[in-house]
């Protein structure tokens, strides 16, 4: 029964979690990069949203989210066949994560926003590129 109630309690939530495991089932290693971009996109624009509107908890929960997919995409980088392309994104990555440790002692939703522009070129390169 604790299921079904956390189902009540936010059923977006988990339309968005079922939408994901959805999606990610099937990927292969390109389209989950793909989906880890949009989905990192994503939590930081609610991120800057939540921080505009002082809404701490999700907020909060947005930024371990994001902070979490960046590891996971710096974590992944083949360094031996990617050479120095995955040695910029490391520092990328590195970099996207202070911005946003450091945006989240503040109240202010820019930096979260600034960070998720710049993600947003390079999730765009990675669209064109899967497309070819």
């Amino acid at each position: 029964m604790a299921y079904a109630s956390s189902l009540l309690r936010d059923p977006a939530r988990t339309y968005r979690e079922i939408d994901l495991a959805g999606r990610t089932a099937a990927a292969d290693g390109p389209a989950l990069v793909q989906l880890l971009y949009e989905e990192l996109t994503q939590a930081l624009r609610v991120a800057a949203w939540a921080a505009d509107r002082k809404q701490f908890a999700t907020r909060s929960e947005r930024i371990t989210r994001a902070t979490a997919i960046l590891f996971a995409l710096e974590a992944n980088l083949d360094f031996e066949k990617g050479g120095d392309v995955s040695r910029a994104l490391a520092r990328f990555y590195g970099g996207c994560r202070r911005q946003v440790i450091e945006a989240s002692i503040g109240t202010d939703g820019a930096p979260f926003r600034a960070v998720a522009a710049e993600l947003e070129e390079i999730a765009s390169a990675w669209r064109q590129a899967r497309a070819a």
